[in-house]
């Protein structure tokens, strides 16, 4: 019933092995704190309606303590206080140490996108892993502190730069069936730490498969341009690498884009100012531009845009990962 009454009020539905757990201490905490607060101040109102001051009325004598009570109102604390230390320490330490042979997933985060990267040189923008099986997640950012935060699994972990972190999940149902992510209901993953002005936007879906669906999945998305024309593969990785937080490609939008928008700019002019330059220059759209924008995103900066953009290096983002992407431009109208 607890359980049931915590899934509706706090929680979404647990989907990891530790959900349970953490939910059952926090269950425990809450409503341990709500039969104190109902008993003292029950007992405060009640010792203020029964002695408040009345007319003739003198002050009786009262004894200056009661090691009874002292002694019950210190050992009783102590001990909850203790067993909340107990449960809580020992579930943080299974959370923190991921079993042997864990599936190993990299998480890359950034201002403001995550990437996913597998074992087999698969990528993603949502997050995939298969159900019942360990699974770590090694983290580090690019930039700023960021928080990995799966409700769902009750796990969250900060990102922090020049250094890694890890956090681990064994997922207890899937999410749906089929490598259509559209027969899924997926599940929420989020930054849980401000990380400056698109922070809202940080958020990404959670697939969990089972295991032969998950290899099939892992095996295709390792292959992006090898099984998909360059202009589909170009959105693909257009949406993977964290590109359409920024650029919009329906429509400009500066409230919600940074970047200048993309649908119907190529072969355009656009003004730009050079770094270390006060003057704007005109220049076009074409491949050796993109290339250079994704490169070096700060040696010219768009008119009416202020700089910030995600230096993509190699490892990060392939020479011919950007020319799918510069196929993809060109489609868009």
């Amino acid at each position: 019933m607890l359980s049931l009454l915590a899934d509706s009020m706090f929680f979404p539905p647990e989907r990891s092995t530790v959900a349970g757990t953490v939910d059952g201490l926090f269950d425990f905490i809450y409503y341990l704190s709500l039969f104190f607060f109902v008993l003292i101040v029950g007992a405060m109102v009640y010792f203020v309606m029964k002695y408040y001051q009345r007319p003739g009325h003198t002050e009786q004598p009262s004894p200056s303590h009661n090691e009874t009570l002292e002694i019950t109102w210190s050992v009783i604390p102590s001990i909850l206080v203790g067993v909340i230390f107990f449960f809580g320490f020992t579930e943080y330490l299974n959370m923190r140490e991921p079993p042997e042979n864990a599936y190993e997933i990299q998480v890359i985060a950034s201002k403001w996108n995550w990437v996913f990267k597998y074992p087999n040189g698969a990528e993603s923008s949502d997050l995939h892993i298969p159900v019942n099986r360990d699974v770590k997640f090694l983290l580090q950012s690019q930039d700023v502190l960021h928080s990995f935060y799966i409700p769902a699994f009750r796990i969250k972990m900060d990102c922090v730069p020049a250094r890694y972190t890890s956090t681990w999940t064994r997922a207890t149902e899937t999410t749906g069936s089929g490598l259509d992510e559209s027969s899924h209901k997926p599940l929420r993953l989020f930054c849980a730490e401000y990380c400056g002005q698109q922070h809202s936007i940080m958020h990404r879906k959670v697939f969990v498969h089972d295991t032969a669906e998950f290899d099939q999945w892992a095996e295709k998305a390792a292959n992006i341009l090898e099984n998909n024309p360059p202009e589909v593969a170009g959105e693909i990785l257009f949406k993977r690498k964290g590109c359409a937080q920024c650029h919009s490609v329906d429509g400009d939008n500066s409230a919600k884009y940074p970047g200048p928008p993309l649908n119907g700019q190529w072969g355009t002019e656009r003004q730009v100012i050079p770094r270390g330059s006060s003057s704007p220059k005109t220049v076009t759209m074409d491949e050796n531009y993109v290339r250079q924008s994704i490169r070096q995103p700060n040696s010219e900066i768009v008119v009416g845009r202020k700089p910030g953009m995600t230096v993509f290096t190699p490892q990060l983002l392939k020479d011919e990962e950007i020319t799918a992407i510069i196929a993809y431009l060109k489609t868009l109208k």
